[in-house]
């Protein structure tokens, strides 16, 4: 796993989450910069996952294959859902839809990241 993803993953996502958490107090709903950061998010994420497919293929083993591959995919649809979704709700619920997700990203990227470690090590 590549530590310079998974920090800018998680720190981009806790930005994006507390810019969310903001349009929420003001009571507004998502709007184009809140869909431009899942957008970016997402980028750095598929970038992510890239990089674990490619050292996967290439010999390594993540401990727990099965679980590692279910977060990597979940990992994966997470922005563009919540962009729907917020999209669909163009409330202040939408920027909550936003916010929570973008809570979530950073500790699915731990798990990713924890599963890939081996056992022991």
């Amino acid at each position: 796993m590549n530590d310079l993803l998974v920090a800018a993953s998680i720190v981009l996502s806790l930005v994006l989450a507390g810019w969310g958490l903001v349009a929420t107090l003001r009571n507004r709903p998502p709007d184009v910069s809140h869909l431009a950061g899942l957008a970016v998010l997402e980028l750095v994420l598929l970038a992510l996952a890239a990089t674990a497919v490619v050292a996967w293929t290439g010999g390594e083993q993540p401990a727990e294959a099965g679980t590692f591959a279910g977060y990597l995919v979940t990992l994966v649809f997470l922005p563009p859902l919540a962009g729907v979704l917020a999209r669909m709700e163009p409330t202040r619920w939408g920027s909550v839809i936003v916010t929570v997700v973008c809570l979530v990203i950073p500790v699915v990227v731990l798990r990713l990241q924890q599963t890939w470690q081996l056992p022991g090590a």
